[in-house]
């Protein structure tokens, strides 16, 4: 069975792995984390929020310091979807945000069907009237 954990994540419960979404891919074990398994762009956080004023004028350009942040971009490591971005301290490992439970998910999911693709609501029809 496989449980979707993320928009770009899942979990195969019988194989206890973390997947991609989108190709398929097995990342790394589910009991670790999958950041582990992905590809890691460091970027500079300037090339994401540029200096709103000129840097060789002013010290703070409302720009974030490369020295205080750095942006972590994970990328699946066989269709280059990016799963995960985080602003981190520089010098500071990765942070872990899942620990999945994999016996009580297991037990959560034993007597469900397996859901494939994530369930939304209705969608909203233009001829029941509704509009903006």
């Amino acid at each position: 069975m496989k449980v979707l954990m993320t928009e770009y994540l899942r979990i195969d419960l019988d194989s206890e792995k973390w997947e991609c979404r989108v190709c398929d891919h097995e990342i790394g074990p589910a009991n670790k984390g999958y950041k582990e398994g992905m590809l890691v762009y460091d970027r500079d956080p300037r090339e994401i929020h540029p200096p709103i004023i000129d840097p060789e004028k002013y010290r703070f350009t409302f720009s974030p310091d490369p020295e205080w942040v750095r942006i972590l971009e994970y990328y699946c490591p066989h269709c280059g979807t990016m799963v995960e971005t985080e602003y981190a301290i520089p010098g500071h490992p990765p942070l872990h945000d899942m620990q999945p439970d994999l016996p009580a998910l297991r037990a959560q999911w034993a007597k469900r069907e397996e859901i494939a693709k994530p369930v939304v609501g209705p969608e909203v029809l233009a001829d029941q009237g509704h509009s903006h």
